[in-house]
């Protein structure tokens, strides 16, 4: 009878084939194991979307797999940890607000020598140092700008303009000249000056720190109106980098104001008179200031005239009109000139109005 491998009849002779054939190749246990590829079983095989084989992934690759996964793991912490290094270590994070100090006043009436010259508005600031100053805010040029050592271009070109916006507020708004509002000026200053803004117009006092006349130019409406909108104003601004985390901006301006007397006074037909301020504000910005759109008051130096030296100027300034006189006419205080800007202020509590910053009429 024939084994179970075989033919019915036997191998045929001369047909290769037999163990003998194949008795060279051996299939040892260790050779199956690391097969990659395993026949499925039949009942495997039966699955409707079953292959035939299967792969086997061998011992080194599991262990390779492994190393993977841990490298993987030990970069993304690595990551991690270079990202929070350099948050805590970044040198161009802005540095904490910086707080900001009081503001230094210094208020010097200008009493003049003569008699206040009266006249029309236009031949008034014609005969007078003004004739050339441009109106309102075109007189306020910004000047050329450049990047310093730690701030950017667009960054002093942002600290001028707030400062330009603060000298508009402060000494060319309708509103705040007739003291009918604060809120242009005050919405630009620094929240830690706020309190002593706030006291300076409700209380104002002369003791360096909460003079009215520091913060901005207001005139009584009970005593005298604009008889011309159009103030002339010219100046300059500077600015220069003092750290390197703060830029400062010093503006020093002088603003003549045509005035008259209100309807309660002379009447509407009364002569106009030239009033002269000259402002030097020294701003101070840091990176929250700038971000934020707001300006430091360091120091406010104002000299104001015609006025009399024992009038309170403290709150809102109180013009000499045309045709008054002062008893200090003619001798008294060193002569100072308002239009003469870039000098140092007068050291003395009043100053005497130069005769040729009134109209030479």
């Amino acid at each position: 009878m024939a084994g179970r491998g075989d033919p019915p009849e036997g191998t045929p002779d001369g047909v290769p084939g037999g163990e003998d054939e194949y008795r060279s190749v051996v299939f040892d246990e260790a050779f199956v194991r690391a097969a990659h590829l395993q026949e499925y079983s039949a009942r495997e095989r039966m699955g409707e979307h079953a292959l035939a084989v299967r792969s086997r992934s061998s011992s080194w690759e599991g262990r390779s797999g492994s190393r993977q996964a841990l490298l993987l793991v030990l970069l993304i912490l690595l990551a991690f940890g270079t990202a929070i290094y350099l948050g805590v270590r970044n040198p161009y994070l802005p540095p904490a607000d910086q707080r900001a100090e009081p503001l230094r006043t210094t208020v010097v009436p200008l009493a003049p020598q003569g008699p206040v010259v009266g006249g029309v508005p236009d031949r008034l600031f014609d005969h007078s140092p003004a004739a050339e100053y441009r109106t309102g805010a075109a007189g306020i040029n910004l000047p050329v700008t450049g990047r310093t050592t730690h701030f950017a271009e667009s960054q002093v070109v942002t600290a001028l303009g707030i400062a330009k916006e603060y000298l508009v507020a402060s000494s060319l708004e309708p509103g705040v000249l007739s003291g009918a509002t604060v809120r242009p000026a005050r919405l630009l200053i620094d929240p830690d000056q706020l309190e002593q803004f706030d006291r300076s117009v409700e209380s104002p006092a002369d003791d360096g720190r909460h003079a009215l006349a520091g913060w901005l130019v207001r005139f009584d409406p009970r005593q005298v109106v604009l008889a011309d909108p159009a103030t002339r104003v010219q100046g300059t601004l500077r600015f220069e980098e003092t750290g390197p985390d703060t830029l400062d901006v010093t503006a020093d301006h002088t603003y003549t104001y045509a005035l008259r007397p209100a309807a309660g006074g002379a009447g509407p037909g009364a002569e106009a008179s030239l009033f002269t301020v000259h402002r030097e504000l020294h701003f101070r910005f840091d990176r929250e200031d700038l971000r934020m759109h707001r300006a430091e008051l360091v120091t406010s130096t104002v000299e104001a005239g015609p006025q009399a030296c024992g009038a309170d100027t403290t709150g809102a300034l109180k013009p000499l009109l045309a045709g008054a006189r002062t008893p200090e006419a003619g001798g008294g205080p060193a002569v100072t000139d308002p239009y003469a800007t870039g000098r140092p202020a007068a050291p003395s509590l009043c100053g005497a109005l130069a005769p040729d910053a009134q109209p030479s009429l």
